[in-house]
């Protein structure tokens, strides 16, 4: 819900309030001033009968003034309302009366009742409550619009940060530029998000400068030790002594795998660093046949067998060395964690990528597989970064990675969502 509607709200549940019990009290109001007018004309009525009989005057004579009873018996005193037929309109017509005594100089006294229709009242006070409701509703109409055309030229401003925000890309290595308004507050706001984003670059650069500079200045080392090593290994003392050589194979392969360790590590950091900017056409179903080669040994010598389905209409657009990582990490991953005697399936459409193998259920929450230096077992030779990488790169481009195991068949299935799934 935006600021605008959430102010509003509260404004028309307040303006709703406000206009219900003001016009209850207006409607209250204006009824008791008039019928007090209708009592006021009334006993002034009163007062000229009385003063006409003091004068030895008769009585009017009801057939000829409407309004006026004159009766011999005892009535009731005082102001009192009533409901008179109306022969013309064929309603029941609202009056107001006044009963008082009269006595005349000669005879007994009378009860004589003055009464006034309420009619003209009534639609008076329904002309008025009509013509106040307008108003009000006008009123809360025009303020209601006044508010929003103003809102929109006051809050232009945050929505041209809001806009500078969304477009906003730190590889562009600038900060934000962002104008100064006349309003206080956005100014404000914006002169915060400038020095933020000044922030943010130099740090940008702080860790581009120190991943180049690790990466650059570890992997020099890392070659000369196993070259050296391969060096050693090689040598023809080994062969006199024993015990040197499973000592210089396994120094030989830790740095092997540590320099897997360094390369992944580095890979997690450009694409989180987001370095990888170029994409380009990339035909999935060529790079699975072309990555399914290279792996062949691995799957001969493990007694592997790969099905590929990929049709040659698939093209994704991405770096190339990113899809090539992507796709070596989903196939090695299965290769790795499959069974004796196995299979690998890949399977490939216009909306996913699945790679599926058979193997044991690992069990636990499958969102933890994607950790980083996750292994299935403790001793694995992996450094346990396949699968982040892969969720990586799937989080890079807008991709949705999963994991699921199917207990029919006992199959891991790891799936990428090129594009939503179709409705059902």
């Amino acid at each position: 819900m935006k600021l605008l509607a959430a102010t509003n709200r509260y404004y028309l549940a307040l303006a709703a309030v406000l206009f219900a019990v003001g016009s209850g009290a207006l409607y209250v109001g204006v009824n008791h001033v008039l019928r007090h007018e209708v009592g006021e004309q009334l006993a002034v009525r009163r007062h000229e009968i009385e003063q006409q009989v003091r004068a030895g005057r008769p009585l009017p004579e009801p057939p000829f003034e409407s309004g006026l009873d004159v009766r011999a018996g005892p009535q009731p005193l005082g102001f009192s309302d009533m409901l008179l037929r109306d022969t013309l309109e064929h309603e029941s017509v609202p009056h107001r009366q006044l009963t008082f005594v009269v006595r005349p100089a000669a005879g007994p006294p009378v009860w004589v009742t003055v009464r006034k229709s309420l009619v003209e009242t009534d639609d008076l006070v329904r002309v008025i409550l009509t013509t106040m409701l307008g108003v009000l509703a006008a009123l809360l109409g025009g303020a209601a619009l006044l508010n929003r055309w103003l809102a929109g030229r006051l809050w232009a401003p945050f929505q041209h940060t809001l806009g500078a925000l969304r477009s906003y890309d730190l590889q562009q290595h600038q900060p934000l530029a962002l104008p100064t308004p006349a309003i206080a507050e956005f100014a404000e706001l914006n002169l915060a998000l400038t020095h933020l984003s000044q922030r943010l670059v130099a740090d940008y650069e702080n860790l581009r400068e120190f991943t180049a500079n690790a990466a650059h200045e570890t992997q020099t080392p890392l070659a000369i030790m196993q070259a050296q090593l391969e060096q050693l290994l090689q040598l023809p003392a080994l062969e006199h002594d024993p015990a040197a050589a499973p000592l210089l194979a396994e120094l030989y392969g830790a740095t092997r795998r540590l320099s897997r360790l360094h390369q992944a590590l580095g890979l997690l950091s450009r694409i989180e660093n987001r370095q990888f900017a170029a994409a380009a056409p990339v035909r999935l179903n060529e790079l699975l046949a072309e990555k399914s080669q290279q792996l062949g040994p691995l799957l001969e010598a493990r007694g592997l067998a790969l099905h590929l389905r990929a049709p040659a209409g698939p093209v994704v657009h991405m770096h190339p060395g990113l899809a090539d990582s992507l796709v070596h990490n989903l196939l090695h991953n299965a290769i790795k964690h499959n069974e004796p005697g196995g299979d690998v399936t890949a399977v490939l459409t216009s909306n996913y990528l699945e790679i599926s193998n058979p193997g044991a259920n690992p069990g636990g929450d499958p969102a933890r597989f994607f950790e980083r230096f996750r292994k299935h077992r403790a001793t694995a030779d992996s450094p346990g970064l396949g699968l982040s990488i892969v969720q990586q790169i799937g989080a890079y481009y807008g991709f949705g990675v999963s994991y699921t195991f199917e207990p029919v068949g006992r199959r891991h299935v790891l799936r990428v969502q090129f594009a939503p799934p179709p409705a059902p």
